[in-house]
């Protein structure tokens, strides 16, 4: 029962990921506008440049806090990684200690063939 609720939440924010993945898109494009304006605005030296970076960079900004609910898709693919790298851990947990346990038998078999012959 506990893997089926973890499967079922999985699923859930899978789906949650995938509808937020135009405002995702548009998140990372407006804070694109917004990084370069910004530094684009401090190489200026000229006011009028200076006026026309930051005119960018509100454009930028307002495309990036239009996009806020990519956040919510941001989360859900964080926790989807966590949960997923927590389920490997488990899992290779203990193949990793299989692969010492047959590792230690092959020492054992060796210096046992190596005493006897």
């Amino acid at each position: 029962m506990k893997k089926f609720l973890t499967f079922l939440a999985a699923g859930v924010l899978v789906i949650i990921a995938l509808a937020t993945l135009g405002h995702i898109v548009g998140l990372l494009i407006g804070a694109a506008i917004a990084y370069w304006s910004f530094r684009s605005f401090l190489k200026a030296d000229a006011l009028l440049g200076k006026f026309f970076w930051g005119i960018i960079g509100l454009i930028g900004l307002s495309i990036v806090l239009g996009n806020f609910p990519a956040i919510i898709g941001v989360g859900a693919i964080a926790l989807l990684y966590y949960g997923y790298r927590n389920y490997k851990t488990k899992c290779g947990g203990r193949k990793q200690e299989d692969a010492y346990k047959s590792f230690r038998s092959f020492e054992d078999e060796w210096d046992h063939v190596m005493k006897h012959y």
